[in-house]
């Protein structure tokens, strides 16, 4: 059939008319509220991604709970319920992870020393979203420092001084003193500051610990090459101890320190068989601290150097740190065991660490009140 010029332009006159009806239907839908909008018109809404969980700790065996997260799961849920407010998201919870999650990478991170990108893998999520979390669960834990690291009340110390005494029969001390290196890539600009004395980069920690290896006090700000004794005069030990001294307590440490009116050194060159009966008993009390430090870095691998160098900023370093003495000292408190990983089922870790050698500083030492020790209880 053929197409005649009439029936064209009568096509076109239509084609013309449908256009220009839609055109006003447009400007009609545009002037209504935005409410109002048709589906076709609407704004996207943001896509929120739904996070499914790969760990279930209903369905873990409580030993293969302790040996990844390195505490309980009675312990784990109440440390979510407590941190929960500061890691659930203001605006409508952006990632999706939910706050259990959150806690399980990071404890998982904290307690095999493993790459970002291994405990990516086992939590479900991106490495970029695993290093935002980490940042926000150690932001949440910095809050609840000094409710985890508290050091003793007067009320606590005949306890306290029972407890220590108990290991070596030194009286009234409080606590014993000593610091130990945790690994790190040092920023480039400041390299050589951070280089210790077993030529590695490092934070020097300090940690004042009781008899059961609870940890009472914490200074992890001062780079490897600072000297033990220059991290303990700037720090707050000085002023606690001073506020002490009507109580007649002392702090224990290794020769890396000054003799102080509340600080007991060992004698370097002992004379006597008292000061030789003075220096053993010092040692099996100084002893505890080495085991503490064995402890903390067994139960929280990130922090020993066979779980590598920390590659964060010093301050991030320090958060990890605090982080982990924190989480030390609610295991204890809470009484969970560190388990061998291939030992026998409830096996337990016995950790000791190497005591770290450290340069004498020329310092002058306050050697009475030692003497009185000695004269007292040695002889």
């Amino acid at each position: 059939m053929a197409v005649t010029p009439a029936a064209v332009r009568t096509a076109a006159v239509r084609t013309a008319a449908v256009r220009t009806a839609t055109a006003g239907a447009h400007r009609h839908w545009l002037l209504k509220p935005i409410g109002h909008r048709p589906l076709g018109l609407a704004r996207r809404r943001r896509n929120v991604p739904v996070y499914r969980p790969l760990v279930d700790l209903s369905t873990m065996e409580e030993r293969h709970v302790i040996l990844t997260y390195r505490l309980n799961s009675a312990t784990i849920q109440e440390l979510c319920v407590q941190l929960e407010p500061d890691l659930m998201s203001p605006i409508r919870h952006p990632t999706g992870i939910p706050p259990l999650v959150q806690v399980l990478s990071v404890l998982h991170f904290l307690a095999s020393g493993s790459f970002q990108t291994t405990v990516t893998i086992s939590s479900g999520m991106s490495q970029p979203m695993f290093s935002r979390v980490l940042s926000r669960v150690l932001s949440a834990l910095m809050k609840y420092m000094r409710s985890y690291i508290i050091f003793p009340e007067v009320g606590d110390l005949p306890t306290v001084k029972g407890d220590l005494y108990a290991l070596g029969h030194i009286p009234n001390i409080i606590g014993a003193i000593d610091g130990t290196h945790v690994a790190l890539v040092p920023p480039k600009d400041n390299e050589q500051v951070y280089r210790n004395l077993k030529n590695y980069h490092s934070m020097n920690v300090q940690v004042v610990c009781l008899a059961d290896q609870y940890i009472s006090h914490l200074n992890a700000k001062f780079p490897g090459s600072v000297h033990d004794a220059y991290v303990m005069r700037n720090s707050s030990i000085p002023y606690v101890m001073e506020q002490l001294q009507r109580q007649c307590v002392w702090l224990i440490g290794d020769s890396g320190y000054p003799n102080l009116t509340w600080l007991l050194t060992p004698v370097r060159n002992p004379r006597t068989r008292a000061e030789e009966r003075y220096n053993e008993a010092h040692g099996r009390t100084r002893r505890v601290i080495e085991r503490t430090f064995g402890l903390l870095k067994a139960r929280f691998r990130c922090l020993h150097m066979t779980g590598g160098s920390l590659m964060y900023s010093p301050k991030k370093v320090c958060h990890i740190i605090v982080a982990c003495c924190m989480l030390h000292n609610l295991a204890l408190r809470r009484q969970v065991p560190l388990l061998q990983e291939d030992g026998p089922d409830g096996g337990v870790v016995a950790a000791v660490e190497p005591a770290e050698s450290e340069e004498e500083e020329d310092e002058e030492d306050d050697t009475g009140n030692r003497d009185r020790v000695i004269l007292q209880y040695f002889q």
